[in-house]
Order: structure tokens, then sequence, then C-alpha cells
């Protein structure tokens, strides 16, 4: 049931223990998204945890609370009264599902994809779920302490390409430069997104090895097997690398997660690409998306190129 900002925020006060989570392969907004609504609703007496089925890459652990972001286990249910998911749609929280198993949902998204199959429903055309989490607090009595304000402009930041990409919006801005007023130092958030261990820039290195260039040089691709792939943190960013060529309308990055697993991320220059993720059970925006593929590395490269080929048309 889709419901409004106001009536999500009731949701959110009526419960005493609430269970927090976004999708798997989290990125900036997945993980500050949830950490700042942790912060805000602790900051409202509340007990909040951020559940997230994955690990949390290295470059967000600078992040206030992101020490206390567990990961559901095996046959363990959640103590909570109710599932917040952000930045994404049920389908894509992994065991996290199961841990909440009989929990209400709140869903909070700024997704077009997003199948709306939560009990409660927000979905906005933001720029980020980060920017749906300063609305929040902005409006409903929170105040902007550093828990709080590091985590939505890492997630505002992220999502927009340091507000490069265009769903940055004058809202955006104005939300980023609160944050700033709040204390927010953005050389700082810059700095430790952009830090790499010397093993995360080889990999880089490694993964501009497997490149290759599709339909006349329109669609440029990374294709990571599964030792490459799991030898690293993380790939946030690896697919810009080649999104900026000269000529490519699509790029895309597809990673072996295991022998019959693969991840896909999918940007493109305007085309969209939402409806090649949601072919595959995944979601996002027009210009960004992401799915999986439950095929060797092989089949799922073909897949993914047949899928991007009919876009191109």
């Amino acid at each position: 049931m889709k419901i409004t900002l106001e009536e999500a925020v009731e949701k959110l006060m009526a419960a005493k223990k609430l269970l927090i989570t976004a999708h798997v392969n989290p990125d900036g907004d997945a993980i500050g998204s949830t950490l700042a609504l942790a912060a805000f609703l602790r900051g409202r007496g509340k007990e909040a945890t951020v559940m997230i089925d994955d690990r949390v890459p290295k470059n967000l652990l600078f992040l206030p609370g992101s020490d206390k972001i567990v990961r559901p286990e095996e046959g363990k249910k959640a103590d909570a009264e109710l599932l917040v998911i952000l930045d994404t749609s049920p389908d894509r929280i992994g065991e996290v599902e199961k841990a909440a198993a009989g929990l209400p949902v709140l869903n909070l998204d700024h997704h077009i994809s997003n199948d709306g199959k939560a009990d409660f429903l927000y979905n906005d055309n933001r720029a980020a779920a980060a920017e749906i989490i300063f609305e929040i607090v902005d409006r409903f009595g929170g105040e902007f302490t550093p828990d709080v304000a590091t985590p939505i402009y890492t997630g505002l930041a992220t999502d927009t390409g340091f507000f490069k990409f265009s769903n940055t919006r004058p809202e955006t801005l104005r939300a980023a430069a609160r944050l700033l007023e709040a204390g927010v130092r953005p050389e700082k958030v810059s700095e430790a997104l952009e830090e790499k261990p010397e093993a995360l820039v080889r990999g880089q290195a490694a993964a501009l090895q497997t490149m290759e260039l599709s339909y006349g040089g329109r669609v440029a691709g990374l294709y990571l097997d599964r030792e490459l792939a799991t030898s690293l943190d993380t790939t946030e960013g690896f697919i810009d690398f080649v999104r900026v060529i000269e000529g490519v309308d699509i790029a895309v990055l597809v990673k072996c997660m295991d022998e019959n697993f693969c991840r896909v991320s999918v940007r493109s220059k305007g085309l969209d690409v939402s409806k090649v993720a949601m072919k595959f059970g995944g979601g996002g925006h027009i210009r960004a998306a992401g799915f999986s593929v439950k095929k060797p590395l092989a089949e799922a490269k073909k897949d993914v190129l047949e899928a991007l080929g009919e876009v191109l048309k």
C-alpha cells in the first residue's frame, strides 16, 4: 500500500523496536541512509538495529555507527516490531528477509522499479534514499547530529556522483548545504570514500584488462571472473572507468560471485537501463540499475549483452 511521508513517519514512531535494512551489495546510499535513520530513531528513544546481508565496504567504515551493523544469523529471528527497508524493494535484502519473517514491512525508496510489494510503501523520485531521510529528520523534529548528518551527506554524494549526475536537483544541493552547515566536512567524506588499499588499485587494473566493447563501441563492459570478483572488497566506481569512453552509450559490469551466480551493474548516458534490470528481477533508475543472473559468467555475459542490444535498437 502506498502511503505519504507523514504516514511513514507515523509507522516509525509507533514502533519501539525497529529493524532497518537495505539491499545486498550495499553502496554509500544504502549504508548512509540506514545508519542515519537508525541514529534519528535512537534520538527519539527507539531501539533501532541495522542489519545488512553483506559486508560493509571498507571505504564506508568511517561512518558513525557502521561498527554496529549486524548480519543475519541462520535460524535466528530478529527482535523487532517493524522491518524498515531502504533504497530497494523487499526482494533484494537477502537473508534479512528470513530474519524478519512475519514482521510488517515499511519500505522507503527512490527507485522507479520498486515492485510495490511492501505492506507500506513510500516511493518518491529523489536523488537518493538519504534525501528521504533528510526530509524526515528536517520535518519531524530531528537534529542533524554528526551521526545523522554525515551518513546522509554520504548517501547524497555517492548516489549523485558527487553531485555530477542528472539526478542532482536544486533540493539535493540545498540539503547538502544544510548538512555542511550542521558540520559535515565534505573533504573528509570524499577522502574516506576515495582512499583505496593497494590491492584494490591493482584489482582495478586487473578489471580493466577484461574490458570489451560491443555493438560498434556503444556498450563497454567489464567481466570479472570469480577469482577476481571475490578478491575485491568493493567494485564501487569501476563501471565509471568505461562509461566515460567516447562513443559509449551503456557501461556494464558483470561479476561472477559463485559458479552459477553473477552480479550485474549497468549505467547509461541517457538510455533506459532500468527495463533491463527489471527483466532479470532487479531494479534501479533509468540511467543506473543492478540485478543478478543465476548463471556462469559466460552465459550471464551473453544474456546481458543480448538484453542491452534490445535497448540500443
